[in-house]
């Protein structure tokens, strides 16, 4: 009940134009923002859920929309499986682009999501080998935080079988934590800092993630099965993200008056808002 009720207000948000990009407007394409928390959890209660010998939890995987930061995929699974393991079992959409950290580097998937003409974002581990193609031109005196802009080919056997064409390596400075950030993408049309701006709006997720721990509390079940705990684990998460969106409604009325809800009965789109406005 509450998941229809939340993708029938997710849907009617974005159909009215409330979640108009600001930024990356050129990419005509969807954008998500690929990742999973731990969630901590009572042992008597998810007596399936392990994690560490020390620890219980489970894990939510989550698909973040990028417009208006709104989950587009939500699953749980015991706190120890892996980020891969569970995004080869996603079923992504098609011509979208992902972006996600280094936990979900798997070249095999990664081409999978190529053919599937998936534009990816993904941070990559330091110990991956590969050989320079080509180096990019720098543009100066501009965006002096992108370090190297580089085509490269992977180069141990079973990376290069996994992922056998060349893809964009871009090096960035996180002035913030002083370290370097090297990133991979199969699009070689963008610009480099464009690719950088991209993975730096993980942090959306990363918002996301902290806001629903602070108000997600499950203390006991009405189900005691493991379908009807995690049945009864993601109604709370939906029920928590549709109100932030009844929230976001209320907001709206109070900042714009009853323009936008004149402008529906009247049959007009309403003003589009900045897509910063949403439930996190």
């Amino acid at each position: 009940m509450f998941r229809g009720f939340y993708f029938m207000l997710k849907e009617k948000l974005q159909a009215e134009g409330y979640f108009i990009r600001k930024k990356f407007r050129k990419i005509d394409k969807k954008i998500y923002l690929l990742d999973s928390s731990i969630i901590s959890v009572c042992l008597s209660v998810f007596d399936w859920a392990k994690y560490r010998q020390e620890k219980d939890a489970i894990k939510l995987h989550t698909l973040l929309d990028y417009d208006g930061c709104l989950p587009s995929y939500m699953f749980i699974t015991e706190g120890n499986q892996s980020d891969i393991k569970h995004a080869q079992y996603m079923s992504l959409p098609r011509r979208s682009v992902i972006v996600a950290d280094r936990g979900y580097q798997d070249f095999k998937m990664l081409y999978q999501w190529k053919m599937q003409e998936i534009i990816f974002v993904i941070r990559l581990k330091k110990s991956i080998k590969y050989k320079r193609k080509r180096e990019l031109a720098l543009a100066e005196n501009k965006n002096q935080h992108i370090l190297k802009d580089e085509i490269i080919l992977l180069t141990e056997e079973d990376t290069k079988q996994a992922y056998p064409e060349v893809l964009r390596r871009v090096a960035v400075y996180d002035q913030k934590n002083n370290q370097t950030i090297e990133l991979i993408s199969n699009n070689f049309s963008w610009t480099a800092s464009m690719i950088a701006e991209l993975y730096k709006q993980r942090w959306m997720i990363e918002i996301f993630f902290k806001e629903l721990k602070q108000h997600l509390k499950i203390k006991s079940f009405i189900g005691m099965n493991e379908t009807e705990k995690l049945f009864f684990s993601l109604t709370p998460i939906l029920f928590w993200t549709a109100v932030g969106i009844l929230e976001l409604k209320i907001s709206l009325v109070a900042r714009t008056g009853f323009e936008p809800v004149i402008s529906a009965l009247r049959g007009r789109r309403p003003k589009p808002l900045d897509e910063r406005a949403s439930v996190i």
